[in-house]
């Protein structure tokens, strides 16, 4: 599947108008000076034959060249690292809130709080990200000016302070936090219905012990594929995320591949981002196996 999108990813930058060799050229550079470029860039030959070229050097490592004469590995080794902090923690805080959410609703089934959870995830699931960031932007940093509105990167290129990171992660935990507490909700109303938890219920154990010790281990591999599900999502919005915020990721670096029709570039970025998004599928599938007591 990776390699069905990267041959995508190849074909729709050629479709784009203009090329790498104009997106770069020197200003006043002549024509014959950019058909040059386009030739040293290996733009002037069959798509399929640059993507071959670019696939037969992945096992190695090799992300190939940069329009602009970078090795593209080189180019992520600082990014890449920033966005995983980013997705990796708004994660695990999307996982944190979405079960605490989720079994905090649960616990009174139609109840008011059951009600508001639903409500409130519905609608935090139905903002995108680039409004969670301007309203977040408006009262933490424009009104009260709590958060600094734009990452400052330090010598290392990380962010200089972790206050740079709040919101970022809170643009990309909130969506993704309704999204789940809605499946965790879903998935422990199913296992409300099975016999051994109603046996539970008959015997007259604490609401609180039903749902730890027998709702959640039944309702785990729904929950994994959904939180697995949530890491594309995560990364996919860590593009827009991370531009609002001036925060130094892959993102920032994809939005000027693309500005520069930089294939080697954009598709060194969904290699990326499409491993890491194929091993929490990985892991989710573990999880799925070894509960369901099915080989992995």
């Amino acid at each position: 599947m990776l390699v069905v999108l990267l041959a995508v990813v190849f074909a729709a930058v050629r479709l784009l108008p203009g090329d790498a060799a104009s997106a770069t050229s020197e200003r006043g550079e002549g024509a014959a000076g950019v058909a040059a470029r386009r030739h040293l860039l290996g733009l002037d030959r069959p798509v399929w034959e640059q993507f071959a070229d670019w696939m037969t050097a992945l096992p190695s490592g090799d992300l190939g060249t940069s329009a602009r004469g970078e090795r593209v590995d080189d180019l992520l080794a600082a990014p890449f690292p920033n966005t995983l902090l980013l997705g990796g923690t708004a994660f695990l805080l999307t996982v944190a809130a979405a079960l605490a959410l989720g079994c905090w609703a649960s616990l009174r089934p139609g109840g008011a709080v059951d009600r508001l959870v639903t409500l409130t995830s519905t609608a935090a699931f139905a903002l995108p990200e680039f409004v969670v960031s301007v309203g977040l932007l408006l009262v933490l940093s424009l009104w009260t000016d709590w958060l600094p509105a734009a990452t400052v990167t330090g010598a290392d290129g990380t962010p200089a302070s972790w206050t740079m990171l709040v919101m970022p992660v809170l643009a990309l935990t909130i969506p993704q936090t309704g999204w789940n507490a809605l499946v965790v909700r879903a998935a422990l109303a199913d296992q409300a219905a099975a016999p051994h938890v109603e046996a539970a219920v008959l015997d007259g154990l604490p609401p609180a012990r039903v749902l730890l010790r027998h709702a959640l281990p039944g309702a785990l591999p729904v929950m994994a594929t959904g939180f697995a599900t949530s890491t594309g999502m995560l990364l996919g919005g860590a593009v827009v995320v991370e531009t609002l915020f001036n925060y130094p990721g892959t993102g920032t670096v994809l939005a000027g591949a693309v500005a520069d029709r930089d294939t080697p570039v954009i598709a060194g970025v969904v290699a990326c981002a499409g491993a890491a998004v194929s091993l929490v599928l990985l892991l989710a599938d573990l999880i799925r196996a070894r509960t369901t007591g099915a080989r992995p």
